[in-house]
């Protein structure tokens, strides 16, 4: 496992210690923290010039969302996921964003219309200024609006649990270039998709959306697993 020390990014000091968890949550989910790197309390105290109240904090919090894996006598890591259950986690997600495209009566209301464009402003604004984690709240407030229109909330409450789960699989792709562009133009095709009829058209897209980011992620772990 590499270690938290090895990390491309450049160390940051913040004077809100409450600001940790913010980072280290960033850290994980843009890949600048490698799946299965070591976090030590020393080195995210140096990293982020905070205390270890405010790195233990961090870390639980972490845990509970399930991107960071916490073990007795070998310590905090970043939460590494194997081939086979990236698969079955997508497996799940698939099923769910499917069924709840097809759920979403068409055409769409305007007001559906109108509040998915304004979200897609605002993520390609930050979009054109490279702020991650705007991109990244953006890109799933326009997603959970778009969900939220299937009208069954159980349902959505299931798929943001799978976007959670899948968090570090897919933020990262929200940083690369070749990835953030398809995933604008997808954007688009949806919201036009919605002003039709097509359902299946809708949840096709739905699902071939979350595809680039599966399988980087599974490129980027057979690499680590190579090395």
């Amino acid at each position: 496992m590499s270690d938290i020390r090895s990390a491309d990014a450049m160390l940051v000091r913040r004077d809100d210690p409450d600001d940790v968890v913010a980072r280290l949550e960033e850290d994980i989910i843009f890949g600048r923290l490698a799946p299965g790197a070591r976090l030590t309390e020393d080195a995210l105290m140096s990293r982020y010039g905070t205390s270890r109240h405010f790195v233990r904090q961090a870390l639980v919090d972490a845990e509970r969302r399930g991107i960071v894996r916490r073990e007795k006598n070998v310590g905090a890591t970043v939460r590494f996921y194997s081939a086979e259950e990236v698969r079955q986690i997508y497996e799940v997600r698939e099923m769910l964003t499917r069924q709840a495209a097809l759920m979403i009566p068409l055409p769409a209301p305007q007001a559906l219309i109108d509040a998915l464009s304004t979200l897609q402003r605002q993520y390609c604004a930050k979009a054109d200024v490279q702020d991650l984690r705007g991109i990244h709240e953006a890109n799933d407030a326009f997603h959970l609006a778009l969900f939220s229109a299937c009208g069954n909330p159980y349902l959505v409450r299931s798929l943001q649990d799978y976007m959670n789960l899948t968090l570090p699989m897919r933020a990262k792709n929200l940083a690369d270039r070749e990835g953030l562009a398809q995933s604008r133009r997808q954007h688009e095709l949806m919201i036009e998709l919605l002003k039709g009829r097509d359902s299946w058209a809708l949840a096709q897209l739905c699902v071939d959306h979350m595809q680039f980011s599966k399988s980087d992620y599974l490129a980027r772990i057979a690499g680590e697993e190579e090395r």
